[in-house]
């Protein structure tokens, strides 16, 4: 009786050999330990969807005609650098009497064993009694801990079917609307592939209506008024509150626009008594945040250090598999496990010894100390990412590794640390009938803010002195207003999308959409695309050249423009990805049926294509610039356009050669 382990990649692998019994014999692509039961792995996917000519020869080259193209069977093919391997699984699934499953905790990961299970044709028998093991830290006690609680494989099926569904969507949608604007764009002279994928449209979409708002902008003048009230030796500025009778001559964002109206008031209020109608004083906590996902963690790389969110990504990789110095990085939850608290005295040690810089922060840690971080509720398979027991020299760390370490780290720590304690009041005077309202806060006690930064915390606190500003006045009190002060102001234009402010709208995407039931899908599913595909998705925008950077700026190129305008607004909306996430969601728990989902977007894409085959070539595909051939190459049409929405496309298919339909 031998036992099958299959990863999702080598260092998972080695790092469940490394807790089997010894000795251990490595062979090509598994490890035999001392048990005779063995561990091997995939390489990522060993499987790829299969490109659209292997369904029909006539889709090697692009033709109008043909779309869209829906495949009856869908088919799968070994990916050219994973054949061998998956010779290695196959051999292995026949000769095992149990198989687990240790394919990253997450929808894309379970997908990714279970889609070779299928295509290694693995007994019913033992695929009926699969086990998974969820694994989110590759130290061996850690590793130990997810050995004793493996679950039935069953169920999680509904995960792999809503991964399934997700992908091969992707590919349906992605695969036909690149063609079809690529066709388009074409015709009207340009050489190059227009990207469109259901996620990364919507999010070049984003970045051009910023462009244009930007553009467009007519800076317009607005004021603030301000009484003067002198009190000891001080001068209480309070600003006015205008009244609805007010509101023609505000805008929507509460802007007074008419100088003259302010100037009225001045001379109403000034030398008048100022009776305070109202005195609030009160102490506010400020929690420490949460350890980070992948987004947040990416987002606040962005803005420190300038890192990107690939850069991020393929860093905090390293510093799980090969340092083993993190946990599970590409999670989207920020929470932990009860059980994770018992280790906090050893992974704060591991903290102090890894990182001389964060040493004091360790030793003012108070480990008895339990945040809202740790809330079993709130985690399902994987949870927040935070450094391991495990500590190694700083200097086998290269410099993004050391600077990505720390965020998590300090991040980490926060959580054994006092709220951050505020003082905050606020007057109300009446004068002349108007209200002016003065506010003032103060930090008190730092707590967890002692260890952010001197300039993240000037950035991020923008406490006042209190004692400068709102004195502590009873009800009833009267003074004098000496006068009223006018700051004349001009409205400014939103700022370009940065990586970091583009990470967060995708994560943020809800308030993008004018739709409540939409809105809450996005802030349910937390927004466009997921924690491990983000970086991908803005990866195939810049590489397709509809993305370009200008320092820290990202704004939309010409061709990046030109495909927005002549798209319709569902595709570069991100109202579709809602529907299709709640969707998505529902069938992970088993609300929902894969075929009905399907069938849907094959009459949604159905109908985009006729609108496609019937529309004249939009004015904004006229005359672009074709993109720059590579050097020494020539510019040629690419055969497999990305759908750029999953960044990993895959499903599971059968052996029987499948065919496609063409639909008119």
């Amino acid at each position: 009786m031998s036992r099958l382990y299959i990863a999702e990649k080598p260092s998972l692998g080695r790092a469940i050999a490394a807790v089997l019994p010894r000795p251990h014999k490595n062979h090509d692509g598994y490890i035999e330990v001392g048990n005779g039961d063995r561990v091997t792995w995939c390489i990522g996917h060993l499987l790829e969807q299969v490109e659209p000519d292997a369904y029909d020869d006539r889709y090697k080259k692009w033709n109008m005609a043909d779309l869209p193209i829906v495949p009856e069977q869908w088919q799968l093919t070994p990916r050219k650098s994973a054949s061998k391997q998956l010779s290695v699984v196959r051999k292995l699934c026949k000769q095992a009497t149990e198989v687990v499953h240790a394919g990253d905790p997450d929808r894309e990961g379970q997908l990714l064993v279970d889609e070779v299970i299928d295509y290694v044709k693995l007994a019913e028998s033992k695929k009926a009694a699969m086990q998974r093991l969820l694994i989110s830290d590759l130290n061996p006690s850690a590793v130990k801990r997810a050995l004793s609680k493996m679950r039935s494989n069953r169920d999680f099926i509904p995960l792999s079917v809503s991964a399934l569904a997700r992908s091969r969507a992707d590919w349906l949608y992605g695969m036909n609307m690149t063609r079809a604007y690529t066709l388009l764009g074409q015709k009207g002279g340009y050489r190059g592939v227009l990207s469109v994928g259901r996620v990364q449209t919507p999010v070049l979409g984003l970045v051009t209506r910023r462009d244009d708002e930007i553009a467009n902008f007519v800076p317009k003048p607005f004021y603030e008024l301000f009484a003067l009230i002198p009190y000891q030796d001080m001068e209480i500025r309070a600003r006015w509150k205008p009244s609805d009778a007010c509101l023609p001559w505000q805008d929507e964002d509460g802007r007074i626009l008419n100088r003259k109206l302010c100037e009225n008031v001045v001379s109403r209020i000034k030398g008048q008594p100022a009776e305070v109608t109202e005195s609030e004083r009160k102490e506010s906590r400020q929690a420490a945040p949460l350890p980070y996902s992948l987004s947040a963690l990416q987002i606040d790389a962005a803005r420190r250090f300038g890192m990107s969110a690939a850069d991020v990504l393929a860093t905090c990789q390293s510093l799980y598999e090969k340092h083993k110095v993190i946990t599970y990085p590409r999670s989207d939850c920020r929470y932990l496990p009860q059980e994770h608290f018992r280790q906090a005295d050893n992974v704060c040690r591991a903290i102090g010894s890894t990182d001389a810089s964060l040493s004091a922060a360790v030793e003012g840690a108070d480990t008895s100390l339990k945040s809202k971080a740790w809330n079993d509720k709130k985690v399902d398979a994987h949870h927040a990412i935070i450094p391991t027991p495990k500590a190694v020299n700083a200097a086998s760390l290269s410099g993004a590794e050391q600077k990505v370490y720390q965020l998590i780290a300090r991040q980490y720590l926060m959580q054994f640390y006092p709220a951050a304690i505020y003082s905050e009041a606020k007057l109300v005077f009446t004068i002349a009938g108007g209200i002016f309202i003065a506010r003032g806060r103060q930090l008190m006690s730092a707590g967890w803010r002692q260890l952010m930064g001197r300039n993240e915390e000037s950035s991020s606190d923008n406490s006042t002195d209190l004692a400068d500003k709102v004195p502590p006045l009873e009800k009833g009190t009267v003074l004098t207003c000496r006068d009223g002060e006018i700051l004349d102001k001009m409205t400014e234009p939103p700022k370009p999308f940065t990586e970091a402010t583009l990470l967060q709208a995708m994560t943020g995407i809800a308030r993008f959409v004018s739709d409540q039931s939409l809105k809450k899908i996005l802030r349910d599913t937390d927004g466009l695309g997921t924690e491990a595909t983000r970086a991908g998705i803005l990866d195939i925008l810049f590489k397709r050249q509809l993305l370009v950077r200008q320092g820290k700026s990202i704004h939309a190129t010409e061709a990046g423009r030109g495909l927005i305008y002549a798209l319709p607004d569902e595709a570069t909306y991100p109202d579709m990805t809602a529907h299709w996430e709640h969707q998505l969601q529902d069938m992970a728990e088993k609300k929902c049926a894969y075929r009905p989902f399907m069938e849907a977007l094959e009459i949604q894409v159905s109908r985009l294509m006729e609108r496609v085959k019937t529309s004249e070539v939009p004015q904004s595909l006229r005359d672009l610039k074709s993109p720059e051939p590579s050097k020494g190459k020539k510019r040629r049409f690419s055969r497999k356009p990305s759908s750029g929405a999953t960044g990993r496309a895959s499903a599971k298919g059968g052996s029987q050669r499948p065919r496609a339909k063409k639909q008119a």
